[in-house]
């Protein structure tokens, strides 16, 4: 009997303990639940790996010489056209010069022609002109030029040897200018006084 009671008290009380537990659960708020972990966690880093050593310092070799790309026309404006500059005229050359002649001594002038490449006497000088010639037509001012040369040589005289010419002057002579470049003698002055075209006849003028 005793042992009945002992049981049947034991039942009791552990049914008044589940009674109270319950209770104390119902009372109780719910306890949280931690959010699960997400599935894609980045792995964790790698250890970095050192640098690589430097090399060796190696002496510096030339620059490389980079060629210039020629520009091409449209890069840089062209440079103007220097217009090509006229030719200039030729000057007109005669066939004849028109010289003129002074004895210092006894003041006798005389003007005589000379054609071209022939030898003309005036006393003991003798006058070969060379060429003679005008301005052009594109030149301002008129002038006449000759080129000639004068040679000092007497008159051979009858039983004696003749005497050898000596040149005296060459070179050209200026109507406009006679002084620019002048006969330099003693006893004659020549100068030339303009050019003319002579008629083939013409002959030698003598004194």
């Amino acid at each position: 009997m005793r042992i009945r009671h002992s049981v049947l008290a034991g039942l009791a009380l552990a049914a008044a303990a589940g009674v109270v537990r319950a209770q104390q659960q119902e009372t109780q708020p719910p306890a949280q639940v931690a959010p699960a972990p997400p599935t894609d966690i980045a792995a964790p880093p790698e250890a970095e790996e050192p640098p690589p050593s430097l090399p060796a310092p190696q002496p510096s070799a030339p620059a490389p010489v980079v060629a210039e790309t020629p520009s091409t026309s449209e890069d840089k404006p062209k440079p103007p056209v220097a217009e090509t500059p006229a030719e200039p005229m030729r000057r007109v050359r005669s066939n004849a010069a028109i010289i003129q002649a002074l004895d210092k001594v006894t003041a006798e002038s005389l003007r005589f022609e000379a054609p071209v490449g022939q030898p003309v006497r005036y006393k003991s000088l003798v006058v070969t002109v060379k060429a003679c010639e005008t301005n052009a037509a594109d030149e301002a001012a008129p002038e006449a030029a000759a080129y000639m040369t004068i040679e000092s040589q007497p008159r051979p005289i009858a039983g004696r040897p003749p005497v050898a010419a000596r040149q005296v002057f060459r070179g050209w002579m200026f109507a406009s200018s006679p002084g620019l470049n002048p006969l330099e003698h003693p006893v004659y002055d020549v100068w030339v006084i303009a050019c003319r075209t002579a008629a083939p006849s013409a002959s030698p003028l003598k004194r």
